[in-house]
């Protein structure tokens, strides 16, 4: 009876302490439910917009414009893509695709790795050098030392040029990024644990591969995603190290801004091609689609990254 009582204060607002602070009343909680609804609506809706564009026909946009019920469905603009094919016959787009999910991949690793040693050393208070070594990595994030010095540094020094790690050593490891992870492992990581490894004789390495790791699930996974987006969407560093020679090495978004200029240059430039090549041009519809096989590949790899978030609030968790 007793907690009939308290639940039926605590609806009523007049519980006592925390329990009456934290209390939601019902119609609040429709509010909030009927508030986040409507946003994920908002976000939902442009991309499911965007779908229906791209596999709608380019008479139907010149006809009705942009709507979710075109006149007539068709997918042209992906069989366009596809149709692009490379020196060994294999559509480009696939090639691109998959190079894409290797830079993303291997560089999200070499980027937590180099991210998550460099902040966990420098949050280490006995660390002798933890102040020079902060001020150096405080300083690119006011300002950096120029494209014309990276470039010279990436192509001349380091011999980058036309491999995979010009792509991906360039963007592995940020100064941002760092201080975000030496600050968690500051303010989040119990310094109990470090201790008790080390009075079991664990080394430097063994703790903060078991025993530092798995508490800072929340942080790599955050910082993973953001490697991971700025990796997938990248096409700068290909077209400053990639040369035309090599465009097996091309990722997919630098394969797809070039598919969209084409476009753009032969849109603009259609008085001067015949009336049946203009005429079979997809350019609206091959926007969208451009735009579609950008962002959903992308979008699957967020559930993976939520899984660590919740996993890593309760992993390593310590008791007193």
């Amino acid at each position: 009876m007793s907690a009939k009582v308290e639940n039926k204060a605590l609806r009523r607002g007049t519980g006592s302490g925390m329990e009456r602070f934290n209390a939601i009343r019902p119609g609040t909680n429709v509010a909030y439910s009927a508030m986040f609804i409507f946003l994920a609506f908002l976000c939902i809706v442009p991309v499911i917009f965007v779908i229906i564009i791209s596999f709608s026909s380019e008479n139907s946009i010149g006809k009705v414009g942009y709507s979710f019920h075109p006149m007539e469905w068709s997918a042209e603009a992906y069989r366009y893509v596809w149709n692009i094919k490379g020196r060994n016959g294999i559509p480009v787009v696939v090639t691109a695709f998959f190079t894409s999910i290797g830079i993303t991949v291997v560089g999200t690793m070499v980027g937590l790795v180099l991210i998550s040693t460099m902040g966990y050393v420098l949050s280490r208070r006995n660390f002798k050098l933890r102040g020079i070594y902060t001020t150096l990595i405080f300083i690119p994030m006011i300002f950096n030392g120029g494209l014309l010095s990276t470039y010279v540094v990436n192509t001349q020094l380091l011999g980058l040029r036309n491999t995979y790690w010009a792509i991906i050593l360039p963007l592995a490891c940020s100064s941002f990024y760092v201080i975000i992870m030496r600050t968690f492992f500051q303010t989040t990581v119990p310094d109990e644990i470090i201790e008790s490894g080390k009075v079991d004789g664990a080394s430097q390495l063994r703790i903060f591969v078991q025993l530092v790791l798995p508490i800072s699930l929340p942080a790599l996974a955050t910082i993973a995603l953001f490697l991971t987006f700025a990796y997938w969407n990248d096409w700068y560093q290909a077209s400053l190290y990639i040369e035309t020679s090599r465009r097996d090495l091309y990722p997919l978004q630098y394969v797809l801004v070039n598919i969209e200029q084409n476009i753009a240059y032969l849109t603009n430039n259609e008085g001067n091609m015949s009336a049946d090549s203009s005429n079979v041009l997809p350019s609206e519809t091959m926007r969208m689609a451009i735009v579609v096989i950008a962002v959903v590949p992308i979008m699957f790899s967020y559930p993976f990254f939520q899984k660590y978030f919740i996993s890593g609030l309760t992993i390593g968790a310590v008791k007193g």
